[in-house]
């Protein structure tokens, strides 16, 4: 094995972050997980990681791979690092709970993960041009996530996540897949009705859909949100955190109150859509998971392969980038600047910033328009408000590479707000309006009402949506301090405000005039808001 195979670029030292310099290089991956796991607490964990920079940002102790490769196959925390093995006959074990999300390239990447509950033996995925043809057959990787009981709240719980990735398809063409094991082969005639299918990104951009929220737990408002959804046949999916509330208090701490079964539902009631559409997440305060160290990631790690192509694949999985046709795409995890939930504040060191600021400028010379998504509000007036760390941080890099739409979560409801340039109103956008960030300021959308209980506006703020516009020039609310303390803001940015279950659908166009043609559907179906973003108009 490597140096670069362990996570260390070559040519580099083995970085010093409590395991010994003599052990570290005959490591496995999962044994250097393992030995940090049981060596430090999470907090102590945390802080070893943070102590990564310069060299190693591409890398990490644990990430085995290079800037802008994809992490590798590695035991979530809590389990052992051998591979599972069966307990039952296969034939009687079925997998569910299938979702999709894009590798580092839509073009020719794609991750495939599932669900079973019980190990399994040789898991593997099937892939093929029609239904009937899945002749590529692809050995999967078991990922066995153990959860520790607490007394009087929860029973230890095994949890097995299966992940295949997908290289080397063509652009721009559907693929069928089927997923199985050893007893359970997804092609045979009786096995059919668990095949499913996706699509790639085209090779040169074209017109699509992508759709957009946050803050959507296991509910009936959360089904129905999702099954309105798929009816705008979108190329993707972005979920701004706050997945599935397992852990339903939400402060990143031991203390919260956890139960991992609610993840069996969610995959379960997510299928429907993200088993054709690449549902690509991010990370929200209730995804801190603090059973699972380093830094409460282990569990999203386990259940997820996403892009790993950020910062820190193995300490910030919810954190990368990616280009679809015209748009580029940017995940952050704002956990890491959020003055008002501090548990994991500062856990990149800067590092999650500075990645930041040399992707946009990246993206910004490749494509059209950028759009960054993640949980904690920028600017908002509902329940949370706005995060001050989020404006510190992160604001300034948006306005100094133009970015061209922000969307965020934690607030569940609909909320928009007119272009902002420096803190302030830099051009009203009313329903149906255009404006142009080169010039005007960037629009910043809060989708939190994906199924999840909902919140409310400030005390006499009423809605003011499509059809139903009530003109209010100011709104009473305010921005959390980085002492977290709340304070008073009188805002003329509140645009849009719609109290009830929707989401967001974007659509971009590409060619000699290039826009972002945005709108904002109710859970019925009814559009509640649209406008649209054109670059140099």
């Amino acid at each position: 094995m490597t140096a670069a195979s362990r996570g260390t670029p070559p040519g580099l030292p083995v970085p010093d972050v409590g395991i010994p310099l003599e052990l570290a290089r005959d490591m496995s991956m999962a044994e250097q997980y393992e030995y940090l796991r049981t060596k430090f607490t999470r907090r102590r964990a945390l802080v070893a990681a943070s102590a990564f920079t310069g060299a190693f940002a591409g890398g990490g102790l644990l990430t085995g791979c290079a800037s802008g490769t994809e992490a590798p196959a590695r035991t979530a925390a809590g389990s052992s690092p051998h591979p599972a093995t069966g307990r039952v006959s296969g034939s009687a074990v079925t997998p569910f709970g299938r979702h999709l999300a894009f590798g580092a390239d839509p073009k020719t990447q794609m991750r495939v993960s599932w669900q079973v509950p019980f190990a399994v033996r040789k898991p593997f995925i099937r892939v093929g041009p029609t239904p009937w043809s899945l002749s590529r057959r692809i050995e999967a990787e078991v990922r066995h996530l153990r959860t520790p009981g607490v007394a009087g709240q929860r029973m230890a719980l095994d949890q097995y996540y299966v992940h295949a990735a997908l290289d080397r398809l063509r652009p721009g063409t559907t693929y069928y897949y089927g997923v199985g094991h050893e007893g359970f082969d997804p092609a045979s005639k009786a096995r059919h009705s668990t095949i499913g299918r996706f699509r790639t990104a085209p090779a040169h951009p074209e017109k699509f859909v992508f759709t957009a929220f946050g803050d959507q737990g296991v509910t009936p408002d959360a089904l129905a949100n999702d099954k309105v959804l798929l009816g705008r046949g979108p190329a993707f999916h972005l979920h701004a955190g706050d997945i599935c509330y397992a852990d339903g208090t939400g402060h990143g701490e031991d203390s919260d109150i956890y139960d991992p079964g609610a993840w069996d539902l969610f995959l379960k009631q997510t299928e429907t859509v993200a088993k054709s559409v690449p549902w690509m997440v991010t990370t929200g305060n209730h995804d801190m998971e603090a059973w699972y160290s380093p830094n409460g990631y282990g569990g999203q790690s386990a259940r997820w392969t996403l892009p790993g192509n950020g910062f820190d694949s193995a300490h910030a999985p919810g954190v990368y980038s990616f280009v679809y046709g015209n748009v580029g795409v940017v995940a952050l995890d704002a956990n890491d600047v959020s003055y008002e939930i501090p548990a994991n504040k500062g856990y990149s060191g800067g590092r999650q910033t500075a990645w930041l600021d040399k992707r946009l400028g990246e993206l910004r010379g490749q494509v059209d328009f950028i759009v960054v998504f993640f949980h904690h509000c920028a600017y908002s007036t509902s329940t949370h408000a706005s995060d001050g760390g989020v404006r510190d941080a992160w604001v300034p890099l948006f306005a100094k590479h133009q970015v061209d739409l922000v969307i965020n979560g934690h607030n569940h409801v609909y909320e928009r707000t007119d272009a902002i340039k420096g803190g302030r109103v830099g051009k009203q956008v009313p329903v149906g309006a255009s404006t142009d960030p080169t010039r005007d300021g960037i629009v910043y959308v809060t989708a939190g009402g994906a199924g999840k209980s909902l919140y409310r506006f400030p005390a006499g703020v009423k809605d003011s949506f499509e059809g139903k516009v009530t003109r209010r020039e100011s709104v009473e609310t305010f921005h959390w301090t980085k002492s977290q303390r709340q304070k008073a803001d009188t805002v003329e940015w509140s645009r849009v405000r719609y109290t009830g279950f929707s989401f967001l659908s974007v659509e971009a166009e590409a060619g000699s005039s290039p826009r972002l043609k945005v709108s904002a559907l109710a859970q019925s179906g009814e559009r509640i808001d649209h406008f649209e973003v054109r670059r140099g108009s």
